[in-house]
């Protein structure tokens, strides 16, 4: 466990020293993007915090190969120098991407690729688990189900990327109870290379987004970008990957035929919210005979706003999403039973639902309009973020533009 430690320790440092020297940088050279119509906020802000979170990326891993516990990782496999390869190419595209806007194609070209250079050197699904038995595809159906699967988490971890602070939590949450559940599975099968693959990913994904969300958080200084946003997606693509493809799960001594598939559904459930987001952008979007890639303002968190939620609370409502649907998912596990994972489930998505159906703002006014509480600034109206959103999308509308994806 010391390794891990030293892995995740210098990842949030070296992240962290690197996003202040970017952030100094980008304000000295001035690369912080004008403020468009559709930007959330109000400043100029940098988009190059994904630099920093490679650079912290890189930095974990080398500690890593210095590691006994991670010897056989980095000694005659090529799956971590392959990461680190789709890492790179993701970044130089993600970076010129945040400076230059680049077409959505050359993107989705360097996520193929990406993709690709992980499956060609064996990070790859080989085999999924139905009842009792294992499905085996032919080596090019399961090359590209995993270049697909790949490029789909990148895409939806991007997406979703709308709000201050919002991808960093979302995978902070998603991948710490991912790396229990993989240190867990250790216990119980064994030292498997796979498995301690995605338990590295895991926590370097956390260390990073630790060492950036400082920055990120509402109002943030600096954003990730397509850099930063892509890498992560990558990671936990590999991640599930790592554990869902190459894990034999009829080998886990299981007394629930749920737990058989929980290398499945655990992934699934850290990443429903993006995916979920995901997937209603692209139909919505072919549905109106448009590109799936093609921008627009609906996203969930941009519902969240113009519900009357403030861009932080939209946030919060989102990390609680993730952790009900982790936790439950990985009790299940754990336990080996439904029951407590199931009132979990029941009571978090019940107080998910009271937290987005009543705004705080919406609350503390009704408070306040009833002599329930002192009158503050802010009562009987929206929130200040909330009501410049409200704004800027009216501006949008008069002025006759297209609404487009909010970026952080």
């Amino acid at each position: 466990m010391t390794s891990f430690l030293a892995v995740v320790a210098v990842a949030v440092l070296v992240t962290a020293a690197a996003s202040f020297a970017v952030l100094r940088l980008s304000r000295r050279y001035r690369l912080a993007p004008e403020v468009r119509a559709r930007d959330v906020h109000s400043t100029p802000t940098p988009r190059l915090g994904g630099v920093a979170m490679f650079l912290g990326l890189l930095a974990a891993f080398a500690i890593a190969g210095t590691q006994p516990e991670f010897s056989a990782l980095f000694s005659g496999r090529p799956e971590v120098w392959a990461l680190l390869g789709a890492c790179a190419l993701i970044a130089v595209v993600g970076i010129l991407d945040d400076l230059l806007d680049l077409d959505w194609m050359i993107k989705l070209a360097a996520q193929l690729a990406a993709a690709g250079l992980l499956a060609w050197n064996g990070v790859q699904i080989v085999s999924l688990p139905f009842g009792d038995t294992l499905i085996v595809g032919s080596p090019a159906v399961n090359f590209v189900l995993t270049v697909f699967l790949m490029t789909l988490v990148m895409n939806a971890v991007n997406f979703v990327d709308g709000l201050d602070g919002l991808v960093a939590g979302v995978a902070i949450i998603a991948n710490s109870l991912f790396f229990i559940y993989t240190r867990l599975l250790t216990q119980q099968i064994g030292q498997v290379d796979s498995v301690t693959f995605a338990s590295l990913i895991a926590l370097v994904v956390v260390g990073i987004c630790v060492g950036f969300l400082p920055f990120n958080w509402h109002r943030a200084r600096m954003f990730m970008g397509d850099t930063g946003a892509l890498l992560v997606g990558l990671l936990m693509a590999t991640s599930t990957v790592s554990v869902t493809g190459q894990l034999n799960p009829a080998a886990l001594d299981q007394k629930l035929v749920l737990a058989s598939y929980i290398p499945i559904i655990l992934p699934i459930a850290v990443l429903a919210l993006p995916l979920a987001d995901f997937s209603l952008a692209v139909i919505r979007r072919l549905k109106a005979g448009k590109s799936p890639f093609s921008a627009d303002r609906q996203h969930l968190h941009h519902r969240l706003l113009d519900m009357g939620h403030s861009p932080r609370q939209a946030v919060l409502i989102f990390y609680l999403g993730t952790a009900v649907l982790s936790v439950a998912v990985l009790l299940v596990f754990t336990l080996q039973s439904f029951v407590l994972p199931v009132i979990v489930l029941v009571a978090g998505g019940t107080l998910c639902v009271l937290v987005l159906l009543f705004p705080a703002d919406r609350i503390r006014d009704a408070a306040a309009q009833r002599g329930l509480v002192p009158w503050r600034r802010r009562a009987l109206g929206k929130s200040a973020d909330a009501s410049r959103v409200e704004s800027r999308h009216a501006a949008r509308t008069d002025a006759g533009e297209a609404d487009e994806r909010t970026p952080e």
